[in-house]
């Protein structure tokens, strides 16, 4: 389309109906969006809640157990029983059998010596008065250590029992074995980037994480305050997006810390979200084309419409000319009529008397000569008068027989003074046995007088016409092609000039209407004007028309 009304009209209409179209599927598309990652987050946080939570019971229950079970065997052996290696050997098989998690099993008196000691290292006879379990064992009753390497030099905790018998205390201490005891712990990592370790109150790690950290290293969280239950929350720790669940043990004051990695965990939602964004994109595509073709076709029809009424305007416009031309016509043929047959009667009766004259006048073929010459002149003004006013009779279409050379050489007696004033030949070149047609000759007329009227206003002067008639290879259609050489029909003018009110002349020189009204009338006719030029040689046009017999019609 070119830069005009319709093309703004055009802009508009895109910009309007994509507006109204694509911001409820945005913001559909944003708020479901938002919605299903909302929920989506919840419900993997809750995931995790719940994972940190029963692995923090399974934790508890594992301690829980190693206490019952060392309770148990605290009050229900002496401190005599249990000093007997042998004896306490066989109570350590015994608990082996059941529980695979024990390293080695001792008991300490009050004193904080060795006193029975059955396991792998060498720490019969060693006193542990100086060592703080041993003091919160006395206090409390009972004790789970934070990992320490002890006198073992090697990373370990411990659980220690005290028992009151008689006057005297003594505890009985077990050794965990911290491979067990992490794989409770990591049997909550997940994933690729899950990590699940546990964290004492001073920071210092007590299992292996997976990633980032030693046993027994400082970790970079900040100082855990106390709260209760489990909490799940976002961290950028490490530099990665990552969702972490805390709880609180229940029997030791050590933190249980689930990493999981958002972006794993996100994967589905990302999913989700690259087929919304598909889905809206697609969407927003569909629209557009759609508001483009929606919006080219309307404009189109208006354009249509817009040149129908052009063409309508131009029709009327024209048919009031030729109304006001036939009446015109026809008030000069009678006003010139009249005094041509009354110069014609007059001719015949000077005729007659020189005819009865007896004695020839000296000038006789001199007067003879005159009354042919102006016998000869009324004949040409009366059948002028007669063209005329077969051009200009009738508006409306009529089915006549119509001889189409014929047609075009009454129609070229209207131009050749203009062609001969402006030293243009015109050259014909018809078809001898060309039929007969039925169509309207007095509008075919107009058109051919349009054509060849602008084919001299396009050569100026010194120039060629040439017309060609004949019937087409398939016998169906009559054509009369008129060439000339003038400066010929720019490509990008080829599409406009049949468009109403167009032309390429001066200003003043022409309406613009010419072909359009021709284009209109071979139309009505059933024919149809095809138009070839080649700029600097000339432009052809030529016409179609349905050949009818009138024997068949």
């Amino acid at each position: 389309m070119e830069e005009t009304g319709y093309t703004k009209l055009y802009r508009k209409i895109v910009i309007t109906s994509l507006c109204f179209a694509m911001i409820p599927l945005l913001v559909v598309c944003l708020g479901t969006h938002m919605e299903f990652s909302e929920v989506y987050k919840r419900r993997v946080m809750e995931d995790l809640r719940s994972m940190a939570e029963d692995r923090r019971n399974a934790i508890d229950m594992f301690f829980e157990e190693r206490l019952s079970q060392l309770t148990t065997l605290a009050y229900s052996q002496s401190l005599y029983q249990l000093r007997n290696e042998e004896y306490l050997n066989r109570i350590f098989t015994l608990l082996q059998m059941r529980s695979k998690s024990y390293v080695d099993l001792g008991v300490i008196d009050r004193e904080g010596n060795h006193v029975a000691y059955v396991g792998p290292y060498d720490l019969k006879g060693i006193n542990y008065s100086n060592e703080e379990w041993f003091h919160e064992t006395l206090v409390r009753g009972f004790y789970i250590s934070d990992v320490f390497t002890g006198f073992r030099n090697f990373p370990h905790f411990i659980i220690a029992i005290m028992r009151r018998e008689g006057d005297q205390s003594w505890i009985l201490r077990a050794t965990i074995d911290t491979d067990i005891f992490e794989g409770l712990v990591k049997a909550a990592q997940t994933g690729l980037k899950g990590d699940a370790f546990i964290v004492s109150r001073s920071n210092v790690l007590q299992t292996t994480p997976r990633f980032d950290g030693q046993l027994l290293a400082k970790v970079d969280y900040p100082v855990f305050k106390k709260f209760s239950g489990t909490i799940v929350e976002e961290s950028d720790a490490g530099g990665e997006k990552s969702l972490v669940g805390l709880t609180w043990l229940k029997n030791k004051e050590w933190l249980l810390v689930i990493k999981e990695g958002a972006l794993e965990n996100m994967a589905p939602l990302l999913g989700a979200r690259y087929l919304a964004v598909g889905l809206a994109a697609f969407g927003v595509l569909a629209i557009l084309t759609g508001s483009l073709l929606i919006a080219r076709v309307m404009v189109r029809q208006l354009a249509k419409a817009d040149r129908q009424k052009a063409l309508l305007d131009a029709g009327l416009m024209q048919s009031g000319k030729m109304a006001a031309l036939g009446k015109l016509a026809a008030g000069i043929a009678h006003e010139v009529n009249n005094p041509l047959a009354v110069i014609k009667e007059k001719v015949a009766w000077i005729r007659d008397l020189l005819a009865d004259e007896t004695a020839k006048s000296e000038n006789s073929a001199e007067f003879d000569n005159a009354l042919q010459k102006i016998d000869y002149h009324v004949d040409r003004a009366r059948k002028v008068t007669h063209r005329l006013l077969g051009f200009a009779r009738r508006m409306e279409p009529v089915r006549e027989q119509v001889d189409l050379n014929g047609l075009i050489s009454e129609t070229l007696a209207f131009m050749d003074n203009e062609a001969h004033y402006r030293s243009i030949d015109i050259k014909t070149e018809f078809q001898q046995d060309l039929p007969a047609t039925v169509s309207d000759s007095s509008q075919l007329q107009q058109v051919f007088l349009n054509i060849l009227s602008n084919a001299i206003d396009a050569i100026g002067k010194s120039g060629e016409i040439s017309i060609k008639t004949g019937l087409t290879k398939n016998e169906r259609e009559l054509y009369a092609s008129i060439s000339d050489n003038g400066p010929g029909i720019p490509k990008e003018l080829m599409t406009k000039i049949f468009d109403p009110f167009f032309s390429t002349k001066e200003i003043g020189m022409g309406t613009g209407l010419g072909l359009s009204i021709s284009y209109s009338i071979i139309e009505k006719l059933g024919g149809r004007i095809e138009v070839s030029s080649d700029p600097g040689k000339g432009a052809v046009f030529t016409i179609f028309l349905p050949w009818i017999n009138e024997k068949t019609t």
